[in-house]
């Protein structure tokens, strides 16, 4: 008999208190409609996405077998690009997996020297990457990531002096790595990130009029990302 009871009191106190989390707090007028949580975020679908940063250029140089001179040059960066991502459950994680390409426009900016007291402007405008990234989900809002793939860049001609030799334009081809945090605005519009990413890139050596360089950059960047697998939610 007293189990029974027991029993009874308990289940009386469970719906008291699933009836009391309905009930509006003290004082709420009478129309108090407590909403539910937003859904989270889906991490699967493709999207677009554009930004801006800054970064950092470094180019080792040697003319015609002579002395090397190091030149670093700096400036800012836009970028846009888009890609496609899956998320999964992969053990007591849940993962997202992607392919993406993007295309930056710049101006990174430096000095190149030449033996014989030459100098010039080097400056880099162009870079495209494409690759692929793999991450966790720390919450449902927010992803952090690496990534990584093949990449190439455009140097403007470097024109030396006083009088000195004229280099061509220069295209480079490299890998890249890097790393980032994407967080969902669904909070001001569903389908929203935002993207923020440090990058390394390394080109191969080229050769051309003489002139032996490498180059390799770091930059920083941030982007809004649209994510359209329709609601952009789950």
């Amino acid at each position: 008999m007293k189990r029974t009871l027991l029993a009874c009191f308990g289940v009386v106190a469970l719906a008291s208190s699933a009836l009391a989390a309905d009930l509006p707090p003290p004082g709420a007028p009478q129309n108090y409609y407590k909403a539910p949580p937003p859904p989270a975020p889906s991490w699967t679908g493709c999207y677009i996405g554009g930004g801006g940063g800054a970064g950092l250029m470094t180019s080792n140089q040697s003319l015609a077998g002579a002395a090397t001179v190091d030149v670093g040059g700096q400036g800012w960066m836009g970028v846009a690009g888009g890609g496609c991502d899956y998320q999964m459950h992969i053990w007591k994680w849940d993962t997202v997996i992607g392919a993406f390409g993007d295309y930056d426009f710049m101006n990174f900016r430096g000095t190149a020297s030449s033996p014989g007291g030459f100098t010039g402007n080097m400056n880099e405008t162009s870079a495209w990457s494409g690759g692929l990234r793999a991450g966790i989900l720390l919450s449902p809002n927010v992803l952090l990531y690496t990534d990584g793939g093949y990449t190439g860049a455009h140097l403007n001609a470097i024109n030396f002096v006083p009088a000195g030799p004229a280099i061509p334009a220069q295209d480079y081809n490299g890998w890249f790595l890097g790393g980032g945090t994407d967080t969902s605005l669904g909070w001001v519009l569903p389908g929203l990130f935002l993207r923020t990413e440090y990058r390394y890139s390394n080109y191969q050596s080229n050769n051309v009029g003489g002139l032996r360089s490498n180059l390799a950059t770091q930059t920083v960047f941030t982007e809004l990302v649209w994510r359209f697998n329709f609601s952009g939610l789950r």
